[in-house]
């Protein structure tokens, strides 16, 4: 990639700024002309700086989708895999449910093209050891995959994010998926 001039990259770190609180705010749906007028750039120089609002929402998530992924690498290690991959499906839930817009931007990712980069495939490959190695020790039910243990969490994580405690009912929707619906019949 060309090395941006000093005016490009300071827009670029503004308008990353920008985004974060209108998302925050207004979800993955906030408006790309709100952003450029806070900005106080025109959306040209928005969509200079990302062609597409999935390249924009991926940009607002890198750094918070690189601390999940570096908790599945801390967690690889652990002798107990099943909970390793409970304990990292909680933190994943609880951040899509909680950093509003996260969850909308991994539904999108998985109906869009290749990009650059994108938050569900850096999910799916931190996740995917954490997986292979509970299926290796019989932990988890055969057949089940990453793919589907992204798609449940982004599940829950949009059918939480405006409920008054979303981290806290993502945990619960998480252990009723984990448990299932009956007790167990031992």
């Amino acid at each position: 990639m060309p090395v941006q001039r000093a005016d490009a990259q300071r827009n670029h770190a503004l308008l990353l700024a920008v985004a974060a609180e209108a998302i925050a705010t207004y979800g993955a749906d906030a408006s790309l002309e709100q952003i450029a007028r806070t900005a106080g750039v025109g959306s040209g120089t928005v969509r200079r700086h990302f062609p597409t609002r999935q390249a924009l929402l991926e940009a607002v998530f890198r750094e918070r989708v690189e601390t999940l992924c570096s908790r599945a690498r801390e967690l690889t290690g652990r002798a107990d895999t099943r909970a390793a991959l409970l304990e990292w499906l909680r933190v994943v839930t609880a951040g899509a449910a909680t950093i509003r817009g996260l969850a909308t931007a991994l539904t999108r990712d998985r109906a869009a093209a290749a990009h650059e980069y994108c938050c569900t495939a850096q999910l799916t490959e931190a996740g995917a050891p954490l997986v292979r190695r509970a299926a290796d020790d019989g932990a988890l039910t055969p057949g089940v995959t990453i793919d589907d243990l992204i798609t449940l969490i982004t599940g829950i994580a949009l059918a939480t994010e405006h409920s008054p405690s979303p981290a806290a009912e993502a945990d619960r929707l998480l252990d009723l998926a984990v448990t299932g619906l009956s007790p167990s019949q031992g």
